[in-house]
């Protein structure tokens, strides 16, 4: 429904992309973060010794991923990954220049910076708040200097800036939304750049650029070390990209599978089927039900059948009344707690309906009466 929103309300004219697609490519990169931080937490917490330093230091390691990653794409495809999977790209933020792939220097550099570098100081900020705070709910508040004086002044202040920032990029993107601006973001602005879609020129310009980069036989030592360089972090850059687009599918498709609207569904998916009804019972059945047998024959194993059918509240082991009594829970019959217990432990499966079963399947029935 989205894209089909996206398609009704974007100006493909101008190629000027749509709210559904810039707030998509936004929300797509602040899920890579926390997704790649959980891992690095479980593996961390499974190896301490070994992997414990990229836990200690996964700020620094995304920041350095991130800018190797976001480098490449504003190299080759001017956009930042998550824009380039949605299929934009970034161009001059002027409305009379047009809007070929590439962008200049001071735009590239700005880009890069306010990609990586604004979302890591603001993390650290947030962090070392965090910890500020903590710090003064739980110490005793002694004589301060000045700059201690400064520092709790900011700490104060800093709920009010970054609400005062958010209230910007709300703004931002209600003018955005009404075409009253053509960047959706404060940190666009900044950067002096606007979003528009790909369009066939700017894939066939893409896949030239690919294409002409070569080795430099001829050049100088320092050269060819630089073009190595170049080659191994686009090819660092390339597999990242790939691995987190499959990563951002399998994401999307756990929190489909883990939503709450699918919660049924997979229970109705992975759910044990219905036990069958006791051997003993069927071959009751198959009794009563033969005309073959004849009327005598039927009487007598009716009456045996009626000796061997068990009470409702007796146990199908030993035919009595159940004594603490205990259900399985693979197949929901109820048996005496000392019956059930012996042959579980022995047979590993119910006794009625064959379903394997371990002694933690047991579990003890209390009624208000006992």
């Amino acid at each position: 429904m989205a894209e089909a929103g996206a398609h009704l309300t974007s100006k493909a004219v101008n190629e000027q992309p749509s709210v559904f697609e810039v707030l998509a490519q936004e929300s797509l990169m602040e899920a890579v973060k926390p997704a790649l931080r959980h891992a690095i937490k479980v593996l961390a917490e499974s190896n301490p010794p070994r992997f414990g330093f990229l836990w200690r230091s996964f700020d620094e390691l995304y920041l350095l991923l991130d800018l190797v990653l976001q480098n490449h794409f504003l190299s080759h495809c001017s956009a930042s990954f998550s824009e380039n999977f949605y299929g934009l790209k970034r161009v001059s933020g002027g409305r009379g220049l047009p809007v070929h792939l590439g962008l200049h220097r001071k735009s590239h550099w700005r880009s890069l910076l306010l990609l990586c570098l604004m979302p890591y100081l603001r993390a650290k900020l947030e962090a070392t708040l965090a910890r500020q705070r903590d710090e003064e709910d739980f110490s005793i508040r002694l004589a301060q200097t000045r700059s201690q004086r400064l520092y709790r002044a900011a700490v104060a202040a800093y709920p009010y800036v970054s609400s005062a920032w958010q209230a910007w990029v709300f703004c931002q993107q209600l003018l955005f939304v009404f075409g009253v601006t053509k960047t959706h973001s404060p940190l666009l602005w900044l950067a002096r750049v606007r979003l528009a879609r790909l369009n066939a020129q700017d894939i066939r310009d893409m896949e030239l650029k690919t294409s002409r980069t070569g080795s430099p036989a001829g050049g100088s030592l320092v050269q060819r070390a630089w073009w190595l360089m170049s080659q191994a972090a686009r090819g660092a850059a390339v597999s990242l990209s790939t691995s987190l687009s499959l990563g951002v599918f399998f994401l999307q498709f756990l929190e489909w599978w883990y939503s709450s609207e699918n919660q049924s569904t997979v229970k109705t998916l992975t759910s044990l089927p219905a036990p069958p009804p006791p051997l003993h019972l069927q071959q009751e059945q198959s009794c009563w039900d033969s005309p073959s047998v004849s009327a005598d024959h039927s009487e007598s194993a009716q009456l045996g059948a009626a000796r061997r059918r068990p009470d409702s509240s007796g146990c199908p082991l030993c035919r009595g009344l159940h004594t603490n009594a205990t259900v399985v829970s693979t197949s929901g019959f109820v048996f005496c707690y000392r019956c059930i217990y012996t042959y579980v432990k022995t047979n590993r499966r119910c006794p009625v309906t064959g379903y394997p079963t371990e002694l933690q399947h047991l579990i003890k029935i209390y009624s208000p009466e006992s």
